[in-house]
């Protein structure tokens, strides 16, 4: 029976270059100079560090134009607010990896919902769709790219 599955992954070794470049960015700007601003990556979680909120505004702009050019979706981010203090400002940004379990509950009443001949069910942090004519499983590929989720989906596993 032809299935397939829909995932939610970042590249984290394409998040970690994109860090990289960022730093070597601020490091070289001229607005930066002699500022204690910096990034720092712990698994999926980046630290933006800077003296005021506008410096956060500007590295967050850096970063999201490396993790583009390192063609990460940047729908991937969690974007914190940032926590302001006399000199220091500070911002965190989670990498959002799988699907919750919500958003894989209105995956799966969408697809019921299309009349389409399949089965999806949650397995984990990703949605399995079955069906007899693989036809059905790409009108359920389309109808996902036609919607907008705030994660970055893929489709894997595709097997006849």
């Amino acid at each position: 029976m032809p299935s397939f599955d829909i995932v939610s992954e970042v590249d984290i070794q394409e998040v970690r270059n994109a860090v990289d470049q960022a730093k070597r960015e601020i490091s070289t700007r001229f607005d930066f100079k002699g500022t204690k601003c910096s990034y720092e990556l712990n698994d999926t979680e980046i630290t933006l560090k800077g003296e005021q909120e506008f410096q956060l505004n500007q590295m967050m702009d850096i970063l999201r134009q490396k993790m583009v050019k390192r063609k990460v979706d940047i729908t991937c981010m969690d974007i914190k607010e940032p926590e302001t203090t006399l000199n220091a400002a500070i911002q965190k940004v989670l990498i959002k990896q799988g699907i919750e379990t919500d958003t894989a509950r209105k995956m799966v009443k969408m697809i019921k919902g299309s009349k389409l001949k399949v089965q999806a069910q949650i397995q984990g942090d990703q949605v399995r769709v079955t069906g007899k004519n693989r036809d059905d499983l790409q009108q359920v590929i389309a109808l996902f790219k036609q919607t907008e989720f705030d994660l970055p989906l893929k489709y894997i596993n595709f097997r006849d």
